[in-house]
């Protein structure tokens, strides 16, 4: 109960300590002998208490169940085990699990929870830990139902609510035990936790059931009650609350959640019945026995030696906890997530398993092959001598038997003549007698046969034919397949009609011809003559042979007769007679009559013949047995000579074959055995390389290509370590790749570079569906074109109907791309993610919502993402493999190289693309034709050499082989021609390349920094078609590379914020020097963090003017390589050093020797940034100039046509605003100006509701070719995949192409990053620099409009010069922002439109005047345009100050009236609008701050906070490595620091003593304000006490770690004051030290004052409430003088001296105050310039003297405003007064007035640090 809900080792532990001693103490046992046969050590560990098992499932099916203590583990594992099986024979979804220890333990905890009462179960885990398996098998094990709810696409609440329903339904009236599994990613709205919440702590969720269900619940448990013999009023409320209590009593709720991310926390503080009524299971990561048992258990079947698999098992796990310790390396570096969980390691081992078994048997069958082909050719080589040898011996033999043959011949020819007289004579009677007998016999038969049948016959066939019509003839015709007697009879009347058969193979596949005549009965049956021919037929004159045939075949055959043929056929039975009646007419008419005359004589011939031919035959026989024997002899020579002749041929053919046999593929003897001995290289290592290939498969996908490439390197070493074969130079794509394959990859549009071609070979071998994070669109192309045959269907999950596209796919095996998905795929896909396929009526099936599908085993599923750094949680990342498609630069280069070869080459690049896919087509011609030669080889049966066929086979592809060869050789060498052509254009593909790269991680710094590598690409191409030419191709490259580095830059800095450009410029500049190598990587690095280093221990040579950072800086800069001798050389010339150092403009000055001629440019300025750092951004814009050229620190101004010109309809167009930018105006004056103005323009904020308005805007403009503007992007989240699928779907073909969609957006992480991409990009604010300000100002619109600035004729003088005035002003106000509070307390968001009215009223006035109105304009333009937005009065004094400078007669008069005290800026004499133009351009890029009136100083301050910003944006571009971390975990530092402070915090002040010793007194004021100080410090104290020690007591696990002290423990480690703090406490600015040290410093001087009395001298800073104090010293005047307080005000004099020890006599002494802006002149006792670099400047002893206000001077001195922090703004608190501002003091000075507010002078209470 309490163990399970522990989740910290040290916890577990100390709980463990506890039950021990508790053990020891009540039950006087030892807990070691108690639990003995747990451990085999003497005393009993933590870890050993796992082996203890309680449950009633040790016996399957037994009623009742006992709860027991398991004793033998084996049995339980096997029991376990009978479960699983059983439960995988019932399920639709069967788990393959292996029952380790630490799987059982989860599923006895789940068990026993589900068996108590009430018992439900939070199970917390990763995504992939097997929370869901146990409690499956758990739920099976207790014989409960186990319900799950089926998340679709449209599921929402109501579906919720219905399940519920069903849910409590069956548990609460059906009296089912049910258990309720429901997970993290099931949760679609929170409402569905807040029922659960429900559920779990009431068993009721409120108003779930309509009035008519619930009283269907009632009716059923009163039917319940009765047969349960409950004696209940039959009332509702009881029967309803029986229906409860039955829930309660049969739902088990089991949650199994993922601890990551925030939601978690949320929810638990938000529903506390997760916690409070659950019993939680952590699910911790696998312990190395489980890690080690799943690998044994999957690992058992794979042949391999025993101490192999060991190895492998050990590797497995060091891959699974490397891989973790490297995701938590890339998280810090590149802030990318990537979880590690039991699935991937599961995925790891079945993947190694299955890859194994193919490689093997690959491996195996390719080498056994060319082993095959090996040994037929050596078989070849070694027949050649044995042949001829044979030819040899066969060649006398045959000469012998063939004289002895010739021999026999002559003897046998002799005795044949003789032979041949006899038989001659005996032939010749013999024919005579057989003929004459023959003819009596004839003659006889003939007379014998029935004349009288002939006649009758013939008539009868006749009238037959006659009854016959055409239908009868048409229905033979038209048999398709006739009955065989049909056949017969026609195949008669063909043979009576001579009609010739076709000739066709045996259909019974003898592989004889037969003939067929239903081809030709078919023809004579077309003729329409066909019974007419019958009737006419020449029965007088029928060929003999005719006749015969008839007789022989058809006569005789039983099946020829009328009677049997009219069953088949009514035509046929008439033809069958007519057949019949011929033969019987030719038999009898014609013949009988002559030949009963002959019969008698032949008779007597006959007997004479017949003795004279007995006695020759008798003589015949004897020659003929003689010639018999000879003819034998014979027939036995000649055999043995053909059997001589053909050995002889024989032997010579196989000579022939095997010679052309060694000759053609004798060639292929060395590259086979190579090949041969190659695989068994690759046999021997490939456990090893499948093992990482494994590895790289179920891990890396997510990884970067240098950390994949890292750990593989990790890896291939451990593996040599744990003597694992492997091969030293690992590649994926080798082991697992079909060079053919890779090839087409790279044609269908996959980047060449390795890493990309390892993640498709990852893509085409892993078990899971791909995942691919592709910002750049590479993989989605490379799948478009490498599926387009086979019909690749592409999805997006907004598309309407992508389901019913998916279940059409799986069906037919088409594979599916689903594009552009965020970081949640929609639940519905689950079952196709895990690939749960089913048998269903014999065919495989999966359940896709809720519909069955059968399931196509060509089915392939692709899914991209567009995202950078999506963050995929382990429940989606263990379903797919997720795989890092970003662009590498090598693969990036090469398309660049492409594209530039393409367009300047294009002759090239052509016949280079027509060779690529040459040189694939012949490669696997190649590949096919020697498959071709080793199958024929290996297949041949025998002696090759006799297999004539194969023979050829392989002579015939060994030719073709030979031909291709050649051509690829020439492929190849043309290639090499090419490719060397193409390397000149390299560096322009690898400039390009760098650029891109600089692109890509500005998303870091704002995310609407995004640019689709397609938009890159499109801007190269501009750039090469639009770049200077020549013919020489350096001078080319460096035009091509000039022109686009600046075309990027323009496009860039168009969408980027003034303060990035900047920026940007550097990172560009950086990168490309980096290219070059003309800068070092870790200089960079140090420049823009200044190194990481422990404590300094070498003192500091200069602390007067040398702060401890810089030298910090120095002595880590000196480890760099170009700085070794700087640190003895930096402390010998310490004065020169001092005088770089005091340099007005270090970043232009000379460094002391040797080191300005020893540095380079940029190790100068990692001096200077070691130095002066608020130098470091003048000196950036210098490097910048020096390296790229002056055009790259000065952006284009914005260009509104420009970007127009650039878009098309189907691009939209982008305003990112920023404060104070309002594009809006400027945008309907452009439309205007091209004729879009008024109806053809539509404007439309988006907010609540106005997503759909604007769809059908949008959908009227496509069509109309109006604009539309959907301003505010940012407010409408919910409907921005609505815009991101509207801007997808335009195409040129639909859109009108006058359609424009213009966007405006504050920056958004929300904002659909394709639309980002894709879309024209722009920022519109104030730009940064007084001169870039002035230059907008004019080129925008009114002044820009030639009408309106010649629009005060007769006064163009005043108007100009009070129009230039006019925009110096709005320039100088929107600079001052920059300063921070020294420009304005409140940064005013003024904007366009402040300016373009004030403009307008100035021309109004002027032109309506003759004197120009000064006080209007002033209080037109300074206290409404401007004004209007200043909240703050000392803001508005500035305002009108710096108006006044230009709102002024002396303007207009003084032609040398100058706007700064150096005289560089004025307003230029009278000209035309072009000359202003080109005077602003002239103006310094940069300003000093004297143009504000403000002192050197204050650009100190605020270039330390640009160089600040500066380096921290770099930073964010690059990969980031958390520096030195102490190693200390994270609790421990809270706990140090919060002791820290609290030891360090006094008692709280004891206020009953306090008021006895200061108690209110009427003459005492100040006793009252000490009181009140130390009561309101109490307070603060007791927050600060109270929630350290609370943050303690979490971090012990003693109370919640609620939402306030996580903020607590944020604040803590940052070093910043917390908030629960800040609210309690006294403004400060300070960090968390100074912060603490401060308040000490407060709480000793009320201390000191508590025990000493009131002080002489008052620390102004250390009250919490200084009005208070103020008051005191007020009320003690009034009191003692009798004065009212509200006659009476507060005069001020600075004493000359830092201490006194005497108070005054009336008023207060002070101290503690610094001025910001301006100095105290001690001398003179005025205000005074500021000392260089000295920002703060603290301020002698201050008199404050209470006064009559009658008395006091109005005039004269400059009134100071005082402020408690440098912010100088707060708020009206409860009291009235500010948090902040205190009072306004009277400072003497010699100067005017204006002159200080233009400074901004302050005075402040206390610093920032």
């Amino acid at each position: 109960v309490f163990y399970d809900r522990l989740v910290d080792d040290a916890d577990r532990v100390k709980f463990f300590e506890i039950v021990k001693d508790t053990c020891q103490q009540q039950f006087k046992t030892s807990i070691d002998k108690l639990l003995k046969p747990l451990s085999s050590a003497a005393s009993l560990k933590d870890d050993d208490i796992r082996g203890l098992f309680f449950g009633d499932y040790l016996i399957p099916g037994a009623d009742p169940r006992v709860y027991d203590e398991v004793t033998d583990f084996k049995e339980l594992t096997s029991i376990m085990e009978s479960y699983l099986e059983e439960y995988n024979q019932m399920s639709k979804a069967p788990m393959k699990l292996v029952m380790f220890k630490f799987a059982i333990e989860h599923i006895s905890r789940i068990s026993r929870v589900l068996k108590q009462d009430n018992g439900h179960a939070l199970l917390i885990g990763v995504g992939g830990s097997g929370r869901q398996s146990a409690c499956k098998l758990a739920t099976f094990m207790t014989d409960y139902e186990l319900f799950q709810i089926e998340i679709s696409k449209n599921y929402t609440t109501v579906e919720w609510r219905d399940d519920l329903k069903r849910l409590l339904l069956k548990a609460g009236a059906e009296g089912k035990n049910t258990v309720f599994l429901f997970s993290d990613n099931q949760i679609k709205d929170e409402l569905f936790v807040e029922d659960i919440n429900m559920i779990l702590n009431t068993g009721d969720v409120p108003n779930l059931y309509p009035s008519d269900e619930k009283a269907e619940i009632i009716e059923k448990m009163q039917q319940v009650a009765r047969v349960e013999g409950r004696k209940i009023d039959a009332t509702p409320l009881s029967m309803y609350n029986l229906f409860i209590e039955r829930v309660r009593e049969h739902l088990h709720v089991v949650l199994a959640l993922s601890p990551i991310g925030d939601a978690f926390r949320n929810r638990l503080r938000m529903f506390p019945s997760l916690i409070n009524c659950c019993t939680i299971d952590w699910f911790q990561a696998w312990p190395d026995d489980a890690l080690q048992m799943v690998a044994n258990k999957f690992l058992e079947d794979v042949e391999m030696e025993e101490m192999m698999r060991t190895q492998c098992v050990s590797m497995c796990q060091y891959f699974h906890q490397n891989v973790r310790l490297l995701s938590e390396k890339f998280y810090s570096i590149l802030r990318r997530r990537n979880y590690v969980t039991p699935t991937s390691y599961l995925e790891l081992i079945l993947t190694f398993k299955s890859l194994l078994f193919k490689k093997r048997d690959e491996l195996t069958t390719m080498r056994q092959r060319y082993l095959t082909g090996l040994e037929k050719l050596q078989f070849a080589a070694s027949q050649v001598s044995v042949m001829q040898q044979e030819l040899q011996t066969l060649q006398p033999e045959l000469v012998k038997t063939s004289a002895e043959t010739t021999q026999l011949v002559e003897k046998i020819q002799k005795d044949t003549v003789e032979a041949e007289a006899k038989k001659k004579v005996v032939a010749a009677d013999e024919a005579v007698a057989n003929e004459a007998a023959a003819k009596a016999q004839a003659i006889k038969d003939e007379c014998e046969g029935d004349l009288a049948e002939a006649l009758p016959a013939l008539e009868e066939a006749i009238s037959a034919l006659n009854t016959l019509t055409p239908r009868d003839i048409t229905e033979v015709k038209t048999m398709k397949n006739p009955p065989a007697l049909v056949k017969l009879v026609m195949e008669a009347v063909c043979i009576m009609k001579n009609v010739k058969p076709d000739r066709k193979p045996d259909p019974q596949g003898s592989g004889k011809m037969v003939e067929d005549f239903w081809g030709p009965s078919l023809k004579i049956l077309g003729d329409f003559k066909f019974l007419d021919s019958l009737r006419d037929y020449d029965k007088d004159s029928i060929p003999p042979a005719i006749i015969k045939r008839i007789r022989e075949k058809y006569c005789t055959n039983p099946d020829f007769n009328p009677e049997v043929i009219k069953s088949a056929s009514a035509a046929c039975e008439g033809l069958c007679r007519w057949v019949r009646a011929m033969e019987v007419y030719e038999r009898v008419a014609k013949v009988v009559a002559p030949k009963k005359e002959r019969l008698a004589e032949a008779e007597k011939t006959l007997r004479e013949t017949m003795v004279i031919l007995n006695a020759k035959q008798a003589e015949l026989k004897e020659v003929e047995g003689r010639l018999a024997t000879l003819q034998q002899q014979f027939e036995e020579k000649t055999k043995e000579k053909n059997d001589l002749e053909f050995q002889v041929d024989l032997c010579r053919k196989k000579l022939e074959r095997a010679v052309k046999l060694i000759g053609g593929l004798g060639s292929e003897k060395d590259r086979w055995s190579h090949a041969a001995k190659n695989l068994q290289e690759t046999y021997d290592n490939l456990t090893g390389d499948v093992l990482i290939s494994s590895g790289v498969i179920a891990y890396l996908g997510a990884f970067t290509s240098a950390f994949r490439a890292d750990c593989i390197r990790d890896w291939i070493k451990k593996c040599k370590v744990q003597r694992i074969q492997c091969s030293d130079d690992f590649s994926l794509s080798k082991t697992l790749g079909e060079p053919i394959k890779i090839r087409a990859w790279n044609i269908a549009g996959l980047p060449t570079d390795t890493f990309s071609i390892d993640n498709a070979v990852v893509v085409h071998n892993a078990r899971r569906w791909p995942l691919m994070i592709d910002p750049q669109g590479q993989a989605n192309r490379w799948v478009k074109n490498s599926e387009r045959d086979n019909k690749l269907y592409v999805v997006k999950l907004t598309d309407s109907d992508y389901i019913r596209t998916l279940e059409n796919c799986i069906q037919f095996g088409t594979p599916v791309l689903i594009e552009n998905v965020g970081e949640e795929l929609d639940p519905s896909l689950e079952p196709l993610l895990l690939k749960q396929t089913f048998k269903q009526g014999g065919v495989w099936c999966i359940k896709l919502g809720d519909n069955t599908i059968e399931y196509s085993s060509d089915f392939r599923l692709y899914i991209t993402t567009k995202l950078r750094n999506p963050h995929y949680l382990p429940e989606l990342s263990t379903k797919v493999t997720l795989l890092n498609f970003m662009i590498t630069p090598e693969g990036l280069e090469d398309q660049l190289l492409g594209i530039a070869v393409a367009k300047e080459r294009p002759e090239l690049e052509e016949e280079r693309n027509q060779l690529i896919i040459q040189s694939a087509a012949n490669k696997k011609q190649l590949k096919e034709i020697e498959d071709k030669i080793l199958e024929t080889l290996s297949s041949s049966e025998g002696n090759i050499l006799e297999d004539e066929s194969a023979i050829q086979v392989l002579d015939s592809s060994k030719v073709l082989a030979n031909e291709i060869s050649k051509k690829q050789k020439i492929a190849d060498e043309t290639e090499k021609k090419i490719e060397q052509s193409r390397a000149g254009y390299r560096p322009v593909a690898t400039h390009g390349s760098v650029l891109f790269f600089s692109i890509t991680e500005l998303p870091n710094i704002d995310p609407m920094y995004q640019y689709s590598l397609a938009w890159f690409v499109n801007l190269y191409i501009i750039s090469i078609n639009d770049s200077t030419k020549s013919k020489q191709l350096e001078k080319r490259l460096r035009y091509l590379m000039d022109h686009f580095t600046y075309n990027l830059y323009c496009n860039i800095c168009r969408s980027l914020f003034e303060k990035d450009k900047l920026l940007f410029s550097f990172i560009l500049c950086s990168n490309l020097l980096i290219a070059k190598r003309e800068l070092e990587r870790d200089e960079f690095m140090f420049f823009l963090t200044g190194g990481v280093g422990l404590e300094n221990k070498i003192p500091n040579p200069a602390p007067s003017w040398l702060a401890d950072r810089s030298w910090d800086e120095i002595c880590r800069m000196c480890d760099l390589k170009g700085f070794k001798d700087f640190r003895p050389s930096f402390e010998s010339n310490n004065g020169d050093w001092k005088r770089f150092y005091d340099d007005r403009e270090p970043h232009r000055a000379l460094l002391p020797s040797p080191w300005n001629e020893k540095l380079t440019s940029f190790q100068k300025m990692i001096v200077l940034r070691c130095l002066r750092t608020d130098k470091v951004v003048p000196l950036v814009i210098d490097f910048v100039k020096d390296k790229l050229g002056e055009k790259f620190v000065d952006p284009p101004p914005f260009d509104l046509a420009k970007s127009y010109a650039d878009s098309n309809a189907t691009i939209p167009l982008i305003f990112v605003l920023s404060p104070g930018a309002d594009p809006m105006a400027g945008l309907l004056k452009f439309a205007g100006d091209i004729g879009f103005g008024d109806t053809k323009f539509n404007a439309i904020s988006l907010g609540q509701g106005q997503g759909p308005v604007a769809s059908k805007l949008i959908a009227a403009a496509m069509k109309e070719g109006t604009w539309v503007v959907l301003q505010n992007c940012h407010l409408a989240v919910s409907w921005m995949p609505s815009l991101e699928k509207l801007c997808e779907d335009f195409s040129a073909d639909k859109l009108n192409p006058d359609f424009r969609l213009w966007l405006t957006s504050y920056p958004s992480d929300k904002f659909p990053v394709t639309v980002l991409q894709n879309g024209v990009k722009m920022t519109n604010e104030p730009p940064t620099g007084l001169r870039q300000n002035l230059l907008q100002s004019y080129l925008s619109d009114p002044i820009s409009d030639k009408a309106f600035f010649a629009g005060c004729p007769g006064k163009e003088l005043i108007w100009e010069k009070l129009l230039f005035g006019l925009c110096f002003f709005h320039a100088l106000v929107q600079e001052r922002r920059k300063f921070g509070p020294l420009g304005w307390n409140i940064p005013y968001g003024f904007n366009e439109s402040d300016l373009r009215i004030s403009i307008r009223q100035l021309q109004m006035f002027i032109n309506e005047y003759n004197e120009v109105p000064y006080d209007a304009i002033t209080y037109l333009t300074g206290q409404c345009n401007y004004g209007g937005r200043v909240t703050d009065d000392w803001d508005r004094r500035c305002l009108l100050a710096i108006l006044s400078c230009f709102y002024t007669p002396n303007v207009i008069t003084d032609p040398k009236y100058k706007f700064s005290p150096s005289g560089t800026y004025y307003a230029p004499s009278k000209g035309a609008y072009e000359d202003y133009v080109e005077f602003i351009k002239e103006l310094p890029m940069t300003q000093l701050p004297e143009v504000f009136g403000m002192d050197d100083n204050v650009d100190i301050s605020k270039e330390l906070r640009q160089t600040k910003q500066l380096f921290d944006s770099v930073m964010l571009t690059q990969s980031q490595s958390s520096g030195g971390s102490s190693g200390k975990k994270t609790e421990d530092t809270l706990n140090d620091i919060s002791s820290d402070i609290i030891a360090k915090l006094p008692a709280n002040f004891d206020i009953e003593v306090a008021n006895s010793r200061y108690p209110v007194c009427y003459g005492e004021s100040m006793n009252t304000v000490l009181v009140q100080e130390m009561e309101r410090f109490n307070r603060l104290l007791e927050a600060i006490r109270t929630s350290l020690v609370n943050l303690q007591k979490a971090l012990k696990g003693l109370v919640v770690m609620n939402a306030e002290l996580e903020a607590l423990s944020n604040s803590l480690l940052i070093g910043k004051v917390p908030t629960y703090w800040a609210k309690c406490s006294y403004p400060s600015l300070k960090p968390l030290g100074s912060y603490i040290n401060d308040l000490l410093t407060r709480l000793k001087f009320l201390h000191d004052w508590m025990l000493n009395g009131k002080p002489p001298v008052f620390w102004i800073s250390g009250f919490y409430f200084t009005q208070a104090f103020l008051t005191g010293a007020l009320q003690n005047y009034a009191r003692k003088h009798v004065i009212p307080i509200d006659k009476l005000t507060l005069d001020f004099e600075v004493l000359a001296v830092d201490d006194c020890s005497n108070p005054p006599e009336d008023g207060v002494y002070i101290r503690g105050l610094y001025l910001d802006g301006a100095r105290w002149d001690r001398e003179k006792g005025v205000l005074g310039e500021q000392l260089p670099k000295v920002l703060y400047d603290p301020v002698p002893v201050m008199w404050f003297k209470p006064a009559k206000k009658s008395d006091v001077k109005e005039t004269g001195p400059y009134v100071c405003p005082l402020y408690k922090t440098s912010e100088r703004r707060g708020t009206l608190s409860t009291t009235g007064h500010s948090t902040n501002y205190v009072l306004p003091i009277k400072l003497a000075t010699d100067r005017p007035v204006k002159y200080w507010i233009m400074r901004a002078v302050a005075l402040l209470c206390q610093l920032d640090d």
